[in-house]
C-alpha cells in the first residue's frame, strides 16, 4: 500500500485544476505531497525542485515574461494598441494581419521563432489592434469579434509554421531530413529550407487572399 501513496499527487492535480485553483500552487503542493509520501525529507524535496527547475531553465523563460505581459495588459497595452490603429484610416483588420504574417513569416525563417507568439503578441497585441480595425467605421457583433481574435492567431501559427522552415537549424528541418534519410532519400538541410521557400511564398498569397476576403465578410456583418 505504501508504494502507491505517491499516487496522490495525481490526486492533487486532478482536483486542484477541476477546481480552478491556483495551477502553480496546485503543481508544487502535488510535488511536495510525492515526494513525502515517497520517504524523501522535505529538504530533499526542495532540492529536487530546485535542480529541476535549474535544469529547465530555458523553458521556464517563458513563465517569466507572462507576468510582464499580464502587467502591461493591466496598464492598458491592448488600449494603447486599438488606439493606434484607429488612428490609422487605411487600416482593416485583414490588411493588419498581412503585414503581421509577413512579420512573422520572416522572423521565423532568419531562425527569431521565439520574437512573437500566441501570449507574447497575439493576445496584448494582434488582436486588440485587428478587432480595433474591423470596428473603426460600424460595431461588428460578437461572433465576427471571435472571428476575428481566431484568424489572428491562425495567421501567426501559419506565419510561423511556413516561416522556420526557411531556417536550416530549426529542428523540424533536422526531423525532415532524419526521415527522409530512413527511407533511403539523402538530402542537405539546405535543400530543404530553399524547397521550403516556394512553400512559404505559396502559404502566405493564399492566406493573404482568404484576409482579404476576411475584411469583405466583416463589412457585411456589421451591425
Amino acid at each position: 500500500m505504501t508504494h502507491y501513496l505517491p499516487l496522490l499527487g495525481i490526486l492533487i492535480v486532478v482536483v486542484g485544476f477541476a477546481k480552478r485553483w491556483n495551477p502553480m500552487l496546485v503543481v508544487t503542493v502535488a510535488a511536495l505531497a510525492t515526494g513525502l509520501l515517497a520517504g524523501m525529507n522535505i529538504v530533499a524535496v526542495i532540492a529536487l525542485l530546485g535542480r529541476a527547475f535549474n535544469d529547465n531553465r530555458l523553458i521556464a523563460i517563458v513563465w517569466v515574461v507572462l507576468p510582464a505581459i499580464g502587467l502591461l495588459e493591466r496598464f492598458g497595452l491592448q488600449e494603447r494598441a486599438a488606439t493606434l490603429i484607429r488612428g490609422i484610416r487605411a487600416a482593416t483588420a485583414g490588411r493588419l494581419l498581412i503585414l503581421y504574417m509577413l512579420f512573422r513569416q520572416a522572423t521565423a525563417a532568419l531562425g527569431l521563432t521565439s520574437i512573437a507568439g500566441h501570449p507574447q503578441t497575439v493576445r496584448p497585441l494582434v488582436a486588440p489592434m485587428a478587432l480595433a480595425a474591423a470596428e473603426k467605421e460600424h460595431e461588428i457583433d460578437d461572433d465576427s469579434r471571435e472571428k476575428v481574435k481566431a484568424w489572428s492567431a491562425a495567421t501567426d501559427n501559419i506565419g510561423l509554421f511556413f516561416g522556420e522552415d526557411i531556417f536550416i537549424a530549426v529542428g523540424s528541418i533536422v526531423l525532415i531530413q532524419a526521415t527522409l534519410a530512413s527511407e533511403g532519400y539523402d538530402l542537405r538541410p539546405l535543400d530543404l529550407a530553399i524547397w521550403a521557400i516556394p512553400s512559404a511564398i505559396a502559404a502566405f498569397l493564399i492566406h493573404a487572399v482568404r484576409l482579404s476576403r476576411l475584411d469583405r465578410s466583416l463589412r457585411q456583418r456589421r451591425k
